[in-house]
């Protein structure tokens, strides 16, 4: 009979592991608890709900991870997602879609669905990333250049002319601008 894997990790577990965990917890910490408030702004969240989702997300992969190096925490690509779910179903959609997201998540993991990723082209993954990052970045230009819009839409395609019809907004003293103009006298 085959022992349970947390036994033979705790049999073989030392101080010096512990140290190592610690400081890789640490490290991650530090990247992913302000990533999580940026993802809840840019998202239209309140930061309070980034900082608890990236604890308890990170404890929960940390406790069913299937690697004692398995590092887990938040992407800006969810942003995109996220601003979508909460722009048109509101928090409880969100949660409900997290639901349904980890389900398929255990489906693919039993049928084991990943190995599927070796037959996409990098071309395609290159593709998804810098379309992920326009959209990212067009997400903050309203604030980048102080542009004064009541609602942003969450369609990229809607948020393109809902932002050049309020250019004449523009507010050089807002944003990165405040830093990198010289100020005239």
């Amino acid at each position: 009979m085959r022992q349970p894997k947390i036994l033979t990790t705790i049999q073989t577990y030392s101080w010096q592991l512990f140290v190592s965990d610690l400081l890789a917890g640490a490290t991650v910490a530090m990247v992913a608890l302000p990533l999580s408030l940026a993802i809840a702004i840019a998202s239209g969240a309140d930061p309070a709900k980034g900082i608890v989702t990236a604890i308890v997300g990170g404890f929960l992969i940390s406790l069913f991870g299937g690697s004692r190096v398995q590092i887990g925490g938040p992407t800006g690509a969810f942003i995109v997602v996220v601003f979508g779910v909460i722009a048109q179903h509101g928090y409880d959609g969100l949660v409900l879609a997290t639901f349904m997201a980890g389900i398929i998540l255990l489906i693919g993991g039993y049928f084991r669905a990943g190995n599927l990723i070796a037959f996409v082209p990098e071309a395609v993954v290159n593709g998804f990333t810098i379309g992920i990052g326009i959209i990212i970045a067009t997400s903050q230009l309203k604030d980048f250049l102080g542009l004064a819009v009541d609602k942003v839409p969450a369609d990229f395609l809607e948020k393109i002319p809902a932002l050049w019809d309020a250019r004449e907004t523009l507010s050089l003293g807002s944003g990165l601008f405040t830093a990198t103009i010289p100020r005239m006298r």
